[in-house]
């Protein structure tokens, strides 16, 4: 174990020996790299006086990953991805202040990523420069990040993939549970896949026809919802409650309040979406022929056919939980429930086979 010892002068002028572990030698085979690790241990035990030696991007990012990632396991993963992979073999050894712009503007357009990649990094380092000014690591007006251009990140490489209620029920007829039931909710609810496998039996009032979105699982790990405006009641259409009855009759039929919705049977934990889109939803797409589709496509149908039934932009945004169509439509303007379940009924009543419309 490494360990960094420093003293702390006393009120009464003594000096305290203090004590606290870096890390492993196994996570740090060096001394070097524990030394790269105990700096940002440095400037936080320092907190007013971090000048006195040159604060290292890698020293910030330790002290970010460990303090300020967000806590969200799905964003926190992929911060930490764009962050090791790029952001410390390029930037670690440099202190904070003498990262310029235009150099990282220039490793950026060096990078073999598509424009959307190199704005995320780029984005990320403006989220870092934030944190050092805020830390009093770099007295500065403004953050340098926000000079940095990346090229076309602005713009749309393709347009998200919709379906149509017709291809939605061929490609049905080539789904077998729980994968089908799963592709049902995802296009009748619109939710997002995080919000489908994290769906539980205990969450659906059956006798007012709702269900209560309350959590997310990722890359098996629950945690909340993607925003605080997600967690919402979403009306349930009784064709869709038909199906969801069926399905736990036939497969779970023991299931409790407080099992998963869809839980696979060997580990008792929700299925991985992952899986079942490439073992089960992408081969079935790719024999009915419309092409490669993802679990989001649902998402865009569902949002996509709500705009074709010429639905009020309130419900829309309602029943797809955004927070961010207009901040005066959040204020000032409510859902009339009652329109948002006969808007989603339209959209269930499209896709389920069997049902008019």
């Amino acid at each position: 174990m490494w360990v960094l010892r420093f003293r702390q002068i006393q009120s009464d002028g003594s000096k305290k020996l203090h004590s606290i572990n870096v890390g492993t030698s196994e996570k740090y085979t060096t001394e070097a790299e524990a030394w790269k690790a105990a700096e940002a241990l440095r400037f936080s035990i320092n907190p007013d006086n971090v000048h006195q030696y040159a604060v290292t991007i890698g020293a910030l990012l330790y002290r970010y990953i460990a303090e300020d990632l967000p806590e969200r396991h799905s964003t926190a993963r992929l911060y930490k991805a764009w962050l090791n992979r790029y952001v410390r073999p390029k930037w670690g050894d440099y202190a904070i202040a003498d990262v310029k712009p235009f150099a990282v503007e220039q490793w950026l357009k060096s990078l073999t990523l598509a424009p959307k990649s190199k704005a995320h990094i780029r984005s990320l380092m403006h989220i870092l420069f934030n944190c050092a000014m805020r830390w009093g690591l770099l007295e500065v007006q403004a953050n340098p990040m926000s000079l940095v251009r990346v090229k076309d990140c602005s713009k749309r490489r393709r347009e998200p993939r919709v379906l149509t209620a017709s291809e939605f029920q061929r490609l049905l007829q080539y789904l077998s549970d729980p994968c089908r039931t799963m592709a049902v909710v995802a296009m009748c609810l619109g939710l997002r896949i995080s919000e489908v496998v994290g769906l539980q039996w205990g969450d659906f009032d059956w006798e007012r026809l709702q269900v209560t979105v309350q959590r997310s699982v990722v890359f098996g790990v629950v945690g909340e919802v993607k925003t605080p405006y997600s967690r919402k009641r979403m009306p349930l259409d009784p064709a869709l409650a038909e199906i969801l009855f069926r399905y736990r009759r036939e497969n779970v039929p023991q299931a409790q309040a407080i099992n998963w919705l869809f839980q696979n049977p060997a580990t008792q934990q929700p299925w991985r979406p992952g899986w079942m889109l490439d073992q089960k939803l992408v081969p079935a797409a790719a024999k009915i022929g419309i092409g490669r589709i993802g679990w989001h496509t649902f998402r865009h149908s569902y949002s996509t056919m709500l705009r074709s039934l010429k639905v009020d932009l309130k419900v829309q945004q309602e029943l797809l939980r955004h927070a961010d169509i207009r901040t005066t439509m959040n204020l000032y303007t409510q859902a009339i429930p009652d329109d948002m379940r006969d808007a989603n009924s339209k959209v269930a009543r499209m896709v389920l086979p069997g049902n008019p419309g």
